[in-house]
């Protein structure tokens, strides 16, 4: 999808509206906001539009998205040199991203169509289709988790990518609009929020929202000037290590975060 900037906070406002009303309907405790930390600070391709990102095996698998100019690419991490990539059809926008198995799994924006890759060359392996927009993808332990913009989270067999089911995120009670990139972290479902600064921690069971991570501020701890940056959007999660890593499109930086506890 393309970006625009008049909504960034879009969805920090939403979020901090809604946990009032209901803070003063009912006095419940309010979602909690998360800080970050800055670990370490890498360079990144500051002509990628980002759309998915994944740690896989010491190594960073990236999604770019624009007609004419989409790849799926391996990324040495600690120096953002693009190792290999691969272009997807000029009249595709890809979008997000995630291995199942050893296969690389990418969607697209609005072509409905979806391609498996071999993870080590990159050779497409085949195709598949979808309704509507592909915008996030990420997986759990038994099966593919798709985002298209909306507040729903779609699931979908790895295998036949057949979807399961649907479950709609919510925040107090409101449907939480415009899920994007999608990442699997400690068992909970994190998604960017579109043109927004906030993570979204969703419970996978019942689509509530846990907590916001907001990364308002992250692109300025990276050095350089980035006059071209856009929106903030990729995550990826080392699991064996526990580290997560974050950027965005046409970001010159990819930054480590540590989480930081509200107060």
């Amino acid at each position: 999808m393309q970006t625009s900037h008049f909504l960034r906070t879009w969805a920090r406002g939403l979020a901090a509206a809604v946990a009032t009303a209901g803070l003063a309907a009912c006095g419940a405790e309010a979602t909690p906001y998360y800080g970050f930390r800055v670990v370490n600070a890498y360079p990144h391709d500051a002509a990628a539009y980002t759309q998915g990102l994944i740690w896989v095996d010491g190594q960073l698998y990236e999604s770019t998205g624009k007609y004419g100019a989409s790849t799926v690419r391996r990324v040495e991490p600690g120096t953002g040199a693009v190792l290999q990539s691969v272009d997807l059809p000029d009249d595709v926008f890809g979008e997000g991203m995630t291995i199942w198995k050893d296969d690389l799994v990418v969607l697209t924006w609005q072509s409905g169509i979806g391609y498996v890759l071999e993870r080590d060359g990159l050779s497409t392996l085949r195709t598949f289709r979808y309704a509507g927009e592909g915008w996030g993808l990420t997986h759990s332990p038994d099966e593919l988790i798709m985002s298209d913009g909306t507040a729903q989270l779609r699931f979908l067999d790895g295998e036949t990518f057949a979807e399961r089911r649907r479950l709609t995120v919510t925040h107090d009670g409101q449907p939480v609009e415009k899920l994007n990139e999608l990442e699997w972290v400690r068992g909970e479902v994190w998604a960017n929020i579109y043109q927004s600064n906030l993570i979204a921690r969703i419970d996978p069971g019942s689509g509530v929202v846990v907590g916001w991570i907001d990364l308002t501020g992250l692109l300025q701890q990276g050095g350089a000037p980035a006059p071209d940056a856009d929106v903030l959007n990729g995550i990826a999660w080392d699991a064996a290590a526990d580290r997560v890593f974050v950027t965005g499109k046409y970001w010159p930086r990819l930054f480590e975060i540590e989480v930081v506890e509200p107060g």
